[in-house]
């Protein structure tokens, strides 16, 4: 039976250790269909590609012992330019789900990996930036030493409470007062982010959602559009419309305005 987007949201794991089982070629040509059909919605272009690290001895793409016998890797790079970090995380986002559809292993690497020479063997564009990596297999069954230290984040996940807020940012929400939106905000609250540290906030009012970030740095852009991509994607799953739009809300806060999600009673 095909799992929903919010079970393979809530299943996904991040896999260090790889079986030496090679992926077949026909599942190899579902995830390059599927990126080249993949989009976001904030008309960025996302460049992602498929590569055999045994196709490139000379450049040893290594990853710092961090990973334990890779298959294949992902590539995600883009333009360096305002809201493509964020367009990035959710089409990379979509991709990783989807190769979890299929039962493969992934995980996002964004500072244990040789950009150098990753970038060499994309041929990187001049003005274009490559934060991002995921080694794609099958699931091996003993962690590398490496990831044994890191550990899995999967479960430490902070509050509903803590992430969501009704109105303003003085009333905490739980899910039962999210109403359609509850499964959706669960969905963010399980996405994964550098460091597991969590930067969005979110405020629910009668206009709709509004992401705010605790941190700006350029992976936290990134940690950003997974947790966008975990929200339109249960949304539309569930059949709720609507679509992300800048609106600068005047809600009294410290953190950063991202953007705001608005049903399309709106529109």
């Amino acid at each position: 039976m095909k799992q929903s987007i919010f079970q393979l949201i809530k299943s996904r794991q991040s896999i260090r250790t790889y079986s030496k089982d090679p992926i077949d070629s026909t599942v190899l040509d579902k995830i390059q269909n599927y990126i080249d059909e993949v989009n976001n919605p904030f008309n960025k272009k996302i460049n992602i590609k498929i590569i055999n690290p045994d196709n490139y001895h000379k450049e040893k793409l290594g990853t710092y012992g961090v990973i334990k016998n890779p298959n294949y890797f992902l590539v995600a790079y883009c333009e360096d330019k305002p809201f493509c970090l964020e367009a990035l995380g959710y089409t990379f986002e979509k991709v990783i789900l989807y190769c979890t559809s299929l039962d493969l292993g992934t995980v996002w690497l964004g500072g244990t990996f040789n950009k150098g020479k990753f970038a060499k063997a994309v041929d990187l564009p001049d003005g274009y930036i490559l934060p991002v990596v995921s080694p794609i297999g099958y699931h091996g069954s003993r962690r590398s030493p490496i990831g044994f230290m890191i550990g899995n984040n999967h479960n430490k996940r902070e509050p509903f409470s803590k992430l969501f807020h009704k109105e303003d940012f003085y009333t905490p929400m739980a899910k039962r007062q999210a109403g359609i939106y509850g499964d959706a905000l669960e969905a963010v609250r399980l996405a994964p982010s550098s460091r597991n540290c969590q930067p969005w906030r979110v405020v629910l009012d009668d206009d709709g959602l509004h992401f705010y970030t605790t941190k700006n740095r350029d992976m936290n852009k990134i940690d950003m559009g997974i947790a966008l991509c975990h929200l339109d994607c249960v949304l539309e799953e569930q059949r709720v419309k609507g679509r992300f739009k800048i609106l600068n809300p005047e809600i009294k806060t410290d953190y950063e305005y991202v953007i705001s999600w608005l049903p399309d009673k709106y529109f």
